[in-house]
């Protein structure tokens, strides 16, 4: 990250992508407030058929399994960082690394926002799946 990490919203931006990162799940979901929501991304997708959005722990657990279980790891190039308020919204690129060495690149728009406990109240990526499918080759 460009920016130093002391915003709220920016450190809980920056945990949430260690956690990701070295794939503790258990500990990335302690982050989120019990009534989070997490649009990833936002809208229908693969991940979120009906585009309604994953609502509380359980639902964002299950979004895990679905999208952040299946790579074998993830790394995180964020660009620029904005935050204001209560939210920080992150610029870059997630790469994914998926068994079989294939590797994609999301570039995206990342927003948090966070209580006043700095738990996360919604997480909210911006990336379009065709973009980042266009990535999709073999390392």
């Amino acid at each position: 990250m460009t920016t130093t990490v002391t915003h709220p919203a920016r450190v809980a931006a920056q945990r949430s992508m260690d956690a990701v990162t070295r794939g503790t799940k258990d500990e990335w979901l302690a982050l989120f407030a019990d009534d989070a929501v997490v649009e990833d991304p936002v809208g229908v997708s693969m991940f979120d058929p009906a585009g309604t959005a994953h609502h509380g722990r359980a639902a964002i657990s299950a979004f895990w399994d679905k999208a952040i279980a299946l790579a074998e790891r993830f790394e995180f190039d964020i660009i620029d960082s904005f935050a204001a308020g209560d939210e920080v919204a992150n610029v870059g690129t997630i790469s994914a690394f998926l068994p079989g060495g294939i590797r994609i690149d999301t570039e995206g728009v990342f927003v948090y926002r966070v209580d006043e406990a700095g738990l996360i109240r919604s997480l909210r990526a911006f990336w379009e799946t065709d973009r980042a499918m266009a990535t999709m080759r073999r390392v």
